[in-house]
């Protein structure tokens, strides 16, 4: 029961839709918000790995000899998410791979360099990130953008029966958040705490480098799906901003956060806007 004199946070946030947002990832998100670790030991967990991940940030610089070990991350991230983190958080970070693929499919079926190979990860299950990796996950967006090209050309805006969704799929593996073992307790959030560090570590300095730099391209995919659409306020989407500005690690859970919530807002605003279409072609011409 809603409590006018003392409302909650969380009740308005699951009425609130004007940010679009599947119902069901809307639901697994707040499970992870209103989960005891996350409004306790994260913020520990933060303060630790923040220490952890600048140091290792500096020294992978420091040294001229570089390593990587990208099977030895993905093992380790795939166990932990089969055995710590919580059914809802990795049913949330299995569906970024498919919003993420979904909005670059769109935006390269409506752009004139149309013929720029789609994205292809889909992983339907824990296991599949041991081939479609997290670092595959950056490759593929840096190539769709350099592919793309300019945007200087582009006969946008595209009318909404013109629009093309034939790249995206729809978001359907077999997954039951219900279905969980003793020690899944970890939320997204702390689970992302507790492998931030371990990501800087088994990367090349050049590879972390992209891959925290990925993020401000949100802006970038955000710009072309509003003019794309002429739905301009599809731009404000976007949290993570300004490309030509690096970063380093500080704020990096923020930003991932927002990320995720950035791809999950756009999809389920395209998927809208899919259905408006459709609903449009459907009206007998008078």
């Amino acid at each position: 029961m809603y409590n006018r004199a003392d409302p909650s946070l969380f009740d308005v946030l699951a009425i609130d839709d004007s940010l679009p947002m599947d119902k069901e990832a809307a639901r697994c998100w707040l499970v992870n918000l209103k989960h005891p670790l996350r409004l306790t030991v994260m913020h520990v967990c933060r303060l630790g790995a923040t220490i952890t991940l600048c140091t290792a940030y500096f020294l992978k610089r420091l040294f001229p000899i570089q390593f990587s070990a990208h099977h030895a991350l993905q093992a380790t991230i795939c166990w932990f998410m089969k055995n710590v983190v919580t059914p809802e958080a990795n049913y949330i970070i299995l569906r970024h791979f498919w919003t993420e693929s979904n909005i670059i499919n769109f935006v390269i079926a409506n752009s004139k360099n149309c013929k720029t190979p789609p994205a292809d990860l889909y992983p339907c299950q824990i296991d599949d990130f041991m081939k479609q990796t997290f670092i595959d996950h950056d490759i593929v967006l840096f190539n769709s953008l350099h592919d793309l090209g300019s945007v200087a050309e582009e006969d946008w805006p595209v009318p909404l029966e013109k629009l093309d969704f034939s790249l995206m799929r729809d978001i359907d593996f077999p997954f039951d958040v219900n279905k969980r073992k003793f020690a899944q307790v970890v939320d997204f959030e702390t689970a992302h705490e507790l492998f931030k560090a371990l990501f800087c570590v088994l990367l090349k300095a050049s590879e972390y480098e992209r891959s925290i730099n990925s993020l401000q391209f949100d802006q970038s995919l955000a710009i072309r799906a509003a003019r794309i659409t002429g739905h301009a306020e599809i731009a404000a989407l976007a949290g993570n901003t300004y490309p030509m500005f690096l970063v380093g690690p500080l704020h990096l859970s923020q930003r991932f956060v927002l990320h995720g919530l950035f791809t999950e807002h756009l999809h389920e605003y395209l998927l809208q806007l899919r259905d408006a279409q459709s609903k449009l072609k459907q009206k007998v011409p008078v």
